[in-house]
């Protein structure tokens, strides 16, 4: 298991790497003169263009600014944003808001498990049946409605029309635990839904599929009862596909939670970028796509080591 955990990490090294070259390089994407552009364009004054291209290190080869960025990413420092460069530093903006735009994903993949599980198992046990009609009619809405038009039905429904929930806004865990929860209940339910139906139908593929398996036959054969079999065979083996889909279903909830959280009015990662990409606040860019992409990758390392606690196999591969 450690020699599966070890070749993991070495296998992050260079896409960490080529990430990061991607990252820089945003810059240079830019049309135009980057400093003129980002300085506000044709309205922009020499004065303010001079200082943007002193900030982003223009005035240097591409090389040496790469290096230098490189070297200031590992120690986990970002600079200062282009909007305020007197304010806190983009790290410190970052410490207030990951926590915020991670306890919304983590409260829609809660949402994805604690639903789309127990559906996915109800529908896989009884293909065909009437409970699987509905699951795989539920499913299908949830997967075909996109995350933004439930979030808008929720505010509408639940938070202008009954008051149940805040209509925008957060509340810190610290200051007021059910208000905390009442503000990410919507936003979470509005990215879950989502997620919820992927991990169902997921769930459902594979159980069937393990259920026609020659060792569950086997099992069943010998006189094993049936929930003895499915929750010792079926449900462990089923268990791989359904962990590469939550993997795979969190990452995608934090590119969600982009646009979630401008609906909602919530301060955390998603507004932050938004509010960058339209200034454009390169630096802050810059940071945001790399520690989404780092978490990402850090998100697909725990699946796969999740792969070699479920299926030994993957140890030795």
């Amino acid at each position: 298991m450690l020699a599966l955990i070890a070749r993991r990490v070495a296998s992050l090294v260079p896409i960490l790497f080529i990430v990061s070259t991607v990252v820089f390089l945003l810059i240079e994407l830019v049309p135009g003169d980057a400093a003129t552009t980002v300085a506000g364009g044709a309205d922009a004054t020499p004065e303010r263009i001079a200082e943007v291209r002193k900030h982003l290190g223009l005035d240097r080869p591409l090389l040496e600014r790469y290096v230098d960025w490189l070297g200031d990413a590992v120690q986990l420092d970002f600079g200062t944003s282009l909007l305020n460069p007197d304010g806190p530093t983009i790290v410190e903006e970052l410490e207030v808001r990951i926590p915020i735009t991670f306890s919304i994903a983590i409260a829609g993949l809660f949402l994805s498990v604690l639903v789309g599980v127990p559906l996915g198992m109800l529908s896989g046990l009884r293909p065909g049946a009437a409970i699987d009609r509905a699951s795989v009619t539920a499913t299908s809405l949830g997967l075909a409605i996109p995350s933004f038009v439930v979030g808008l039905f929720l505010i509408t429904t639940f938070a202008l029309d009954r008051d149940w929930f805040p209509a925008r806004g957060y509340t810190e865990f610290g200051e007021d635990p059910w208000e905390w929860l009442r503000s990410i209940t919507l936003p979470a339910i509005a990215i879950g839904l989502f997620a919820a139906a992927a991990v169902a139908r997921q769930v459902r593929a594979a159980i069937i599929d393990a259920l026609q398996s020659n060792y569950v036959r086997t099992a069943l054969s010998v006189g094993t009862s049936t929930h003895k079999t499915v929750a010792k065979y079926a449900l462990k083996n089923a268990a791989i596909p359904a962990v590469t889909v939550l993997g795979l279903q969190l990452s995608g909830l934090l590119g969600g939670v982009v646009i979630i959280e401008q609906i909602f009015s919530i301060p955390g990662m998603g507004t932050y970028m938004l509010r960058a990409l339209s200034a454009p606040d390169v630096p802050v860019v810059q940071a945001v796509v790399f520690t989404f992409v780092v978490i990402n990758v850090l998100i697909n390392l725990v699946v796969d080591i999740s792969y070699g606690y479920l299926n030994p196999r993957v140890r030795v591969s």
